[in-house]
């Protein structure tokens, strides 16, 4: 029996994940649309991800790295 659930376990596990096909439960329905929208989103758009919250990065480290100039005030401690 315990073989049995082990093998069992990463199967159910397998359809946790699972976001295709998504709809909303008998009876429920979707979000309603934001304050001054006109029509209320879809599921998949619920899902895809916005630039806001995904971020390209902007900032290139190596590309705008420059020399810094001499520290007249850096001085050895003591």
């Amino acid at each position: 029996m315990k073989h049995l659930s082990l093998l069992l376990l990463p199967a159910l596990l397998a359809g946790c994940g699972s976001a295709s096909g998504l709809k909303p439960q008998a009876g429920r329905t979707l979000p309603p649309p934001a304050y001054g929208a006109t029509a209320r989103p879809t599921a998949q758009q619920l899902l895809t991800p916005t630039t806001q919250q995904r971020p390209q990065r902007s900032d290139e480290l190596l590309r705008s790295s420059d020399q810094r100039r001499s520290n007249d005030f850096d001085l050895p401690p003591g």
